[in-house]
């Protein structure tokens, strides 16, 4: 007991989620409305089905990344654990 639980989100991608979603939360409304389709496109890359979640605007597109994350941390996804900081740093670089 007081032990940390485990996560299956290593730590490169837990800095490199962390990182996007402090950009995303310091980008003015129109350039965070402007920067959708860059997320959405990792949003669609992540999803097994290739589709994405639904489009439900930028006020919750960080969570539906933070989830999609760790979806395929844990059951294997689409994008390789190995490539998906450089998929996350990507994205905060074309947020800038």
């Amino acid at each position: 007991m007081g032990d940390r639980p485990a996560t299956v989100v290593p730590e490169p991608v837990r800095v490199e989620l962390a990182r996007v979603v402090q950009r995303w939360r310091q980008l003015p409304l129109d350039q965070a409305r402007s920067g959708m389709p860059q997320v959405r496109a990792v949003l669609a890359r992540l999803d097994p089905a290739g589709s994405g979640p639904p489009d439900l605007g930028p006020a919750v597109v960080m969570h539906q990344l933070a989830v999609l994350v760790w979806d395929d941390c844990a059951a294997g996804g689409p994008v390789p654990v190995g490539e998906l900081p450089w998929l996350l740093s990507t994205l905060r670089l074309a947020l800038a």
